[in-house]
């Protein structure tokens, strides 16, 4: 998103919080209504065209909002729909792509509050990696003939008692309604997610052996004086690795001896 499109996502976001900040909000039921109304803003091209038509009033899209939803979900998703649609957009799928961050943004706030959110960032990033080695398994995930029922209860099986409630569902929507993107790249985006709840952002960490604990923590520390945020790692082994180990943050890779690059990085900083 770019210009209109991301300062109303901004906007939205902060209403979103403000309404799970109260103790009265159930943040997995606004997570369903809102995924509801995703489903319906992708499916109605003329219904999603019309709430970001420029020509036309926030409050007068709003109202219609109220009028096709008010009976359909519960207040507090009514409301924060509402607010949204009286934004102005770059374009009307933007408004779909910004529901659906939403929805899946109000469970992993469910997460954050039952003290979970480290348990379904590490479980996404497990995911990821068990479907990028199971070529059969991602097969039947990406099928486009076969239904959403019959992917989620296989991901229900796979998933059921063994992984948090959260991830279960996140990975049941991406996998039901995929929306154009790959499955690889809509978990990535989910574990990002997960990550810009605590301001933080992620590491994937490929090392030739399992890291020690005193490793991981001196990894860590040079990341974070590097980037000047905190990090979440994701941890993943490989033996092929060139170099050892191998650490990727967004779109910059790092090979080799990546403890000592950093260091020798932060001396240079330093002076």
């Amino acid at each position: 998103m770019n210009g209109a499109s991301r300062e109303a996502l901004a906007a939205a976001r902060e209403r979103l919080d403000a309404l799970t900040d109260s103790t009265s909000v159930d943040a997995t039921r606004l997570a369903d209504e809102l995924a509801a109304v995703t489903a319906l803003l992708d499916r109605e091209v003329s219904l999603r065209r019309v709430l970001t038509d420029p020509a036309q009033s926030g409050e007068a899209k709003a109202d219609l909002v109220q009028r096709l939803l008010g009976s359909q979900i519960g207040g507090p998703a009514t409301d924060l729909v509402s607010g949204t649609v009286r934004s102005r957009w770059s374009a009307p799928r933007h408004l779909v792509d910004a529901m659906e961050e939403l929805a899946n943004l109000a469970d992993l706030t469910a997460a954050q509050k039952a003290g979970a959110l480290d348990d379904v960032e590490d479980e996404l990033f497990r995911f990821g990696r068990i479907v990028a080695s199971n070529a059969p398994l991602r097969a039947a995930l990406t099928d486009r003939s076969a239904s959403a029922e019959a992917k989620s209860g296989l991901l229900r099986s796979l998933l059921g008692g063994r992984a948090n409630a959260v991830t279960e569902r996140l990975v049941i929507r991406l996998v039901s309604a995929p929306r154009g993107r790959s499955l690889e790249s809509g978990l990535e985006s989910l574990a990002k997610l997960a990550a810009g709840r605590r301001n933080r952002m992620v590491a994937v960490v490929t090392s030739a052996v399992p890291l020690s604990e005193i490793q991981k923590q001196r990894l860590s520390a040079a990341l974070v004086k590097l980037y000047g945020r905190a990090m979440h790692l994701n941890l993943d082994v490989d033996p092929a690795v060139l170099g050892g180990i191998r650490v990727q943050v967004g779109d910059e890779v790092i090979n080799g001896s990546v403890v000592d690059r950093l260091e020798a990085a932060n001396r240079r900083l330093a002076g």
